[in-house]
């Protein structure tokens, strides 16, 4: 039962009674946040600044969807004094990785700075990112409430696009994080190495600063920040919704090395695995009790579009053996460098996307320049796309984002490399 539904059913009893540099031994050559392997360019649009290709251009608009009972709130009406509507317009979707918590580090004229500035924003940009989108009256909402899974009379199942009740003038927003894998490449460029509880119990950030010093912070991270951010703006996730973490599996998951390494393994190396699986399984329940969400992102970063289908099948089992198993059954799947199975996955349904979804999968979501969503009619799922905030889009997409920021006002120049900004 998803989280709002559950909302929406204690309402009614309440009634009654009175609801990707990538990391560099990748499997498939690179992580998300790759500046080396995508040679500049961003690891999900597949296309430079300025350009779109026809995997990137906005499609068509797909089929009208039925709007359905309400599941998310009661239909109208007004709860502890705020007035709740029917919402059946475009629910946007943006995507981050892993924020740079010392950008000193991150861009120090290495091999990987200019991918991280492709790929990333820093610390300051997020949380000012985070207060934009909070003025700008967007809510946060579970990728999972969004759409359902429902047998049609003929028996076959499909799935449905939810009719969202939400705050009367509140628009609808998904936050997804790829890579929460804390890849060796990070821990030597500016980025948190682990998330731990800390001492209030609360989900905070482990790392050290560019001196050597070990920290533990809530505001040096994405998760951390976000939950603060909450705290302090409880109407911004009025249903209890953060984000989705996309996660790969072949670095382990949420800087704990959870992983195998199947040809080189031993006794020793099995007995400090099993420490790191029982240390990120409190990790992981705090997740989920405070509203986070989690999706594969396959186990070795594959690219679905190339990769022989027997590579995929072995992944697909990997990261349920490996990942799965910790954090449980998702049908959220976000595909690896944006690269979609089968060449063109919402205009036909070829056999890579066929077997995913037999897996248990039912949205799966790419990456591009509009909060793209196509529900299948010959195949239980939904189609996604969705937009990027990095470097990339800050210096040469402002225009396109905003709806949701000015890169003027994000845009942290003062520790960035002095690299073009086309909107100057």
């Amino acid at each position: 039962m998803s989280r709002l539904t559950a909302l929406f059913l204690s309402f009614l009893l309440l009634s009654t009674l009175c609801a990707c540099a990538a990391p560099s031994s990748s499997p498939d050559g690179g992580g998300n946040a790759d500046p080396q392997e995508e040679n500049g360019q961003n690891p999900g649009a597949d296309t430079a600044p300025g350009e779109e290709d026809a995997s990137q251009a906005a499609p068509p608009e797909p089929a009208p969807y039925e709007i359905l009972d309400p599941t998310v709130m009661p239909e109208g009406g007004t709860r502890d004094g705020v007035a709740y509507t029917a919402y059946d317009g475009v629910v946007e979707h943006l995507f981050f990785h892993p924020v740079v918590a010392y950008p000193e580090l991150a861009f120090d004229g290495d091999s990987q700075a200019d991918g991280i500035d492709d790929y990333m924003v820093t610390v300051g940009e997020y949380n000012k990112i985070l207060q934009s989108l909070y003025e700008k009256d967007y809510i946060l909402v579970d990728i999972g409430d969004v759409w359902r899974e429902e047998t049609g009379e003929d028996g076959r199942q499909t799935m449905v696009r939810n009719t969202l009740y939400l705050p009367e003038g509140k628009k609808p927003l998904i936050l997804s994080f790829d890579d929460v894998n804390y890849y060796d490449y990070m821990l030597s460029n500016g980025f948190t190495y682990k998330l731990i509880l800390g001492e209030d119990g609360k989900i905070a950030s482990y790392g050290r600063s560019p001196s050597g010093k070990e920290v533990v912070s809530r505001e040096l991270d994405a998760i951390p920040i976000l939950d603060q951010f909450v705290e302090e703006h409880p109407d911004f996730s009025p249903f209890g919704a953060k984000g989705c973490l996309s996660l790969t599996g072949y670095q382990g998951i949420l800087g704990y090395r959870t992983q195998t390494d199947q040809e080189n393994w031993t006794a020793e190396r099995e007995e400090a695995r099993q420490k790191e699986i029982e240390a990120v399984k409190p990790i992981i329940a705090e997740l989920k009790r405070t509203g986070w969400t989690f999706g594969s992102h396959t186990w070795g970063h594959i690219r679905l579009g190339t990769r022989p289908m027997e590579v995929i099948k072995q992944d697909t089992q990997r990261w349920f053996d490996e990942v799965g198993n910790l954090v449980g059954p998702t049908t959220i799947l976000f595909y690896p460098h944006g690269e979609r199975p089968d060449g063109d996955d919402w205009k036909k349904t070829g056999p890579v996307l066929q077997y995913l979804q037999s897996q248990g999968f039912r949205v799966f979501a790419s990456v591009g320049i509009e909060s793209f969503s196509y529900i299948k009619r010959d195949l239980c799922a939904v189609i996604c796309d969705r937009l990027h905030p990095d470097g990339i889009t800050l210096r040469h997409s402002r225009e396109r984002y905003l709806p949701f920021y000015d890169a003027k006002d994000i845009l942290d120049v003062s520790v960035r490399p002095q690299r073009e900004i086309s909107w100057e």
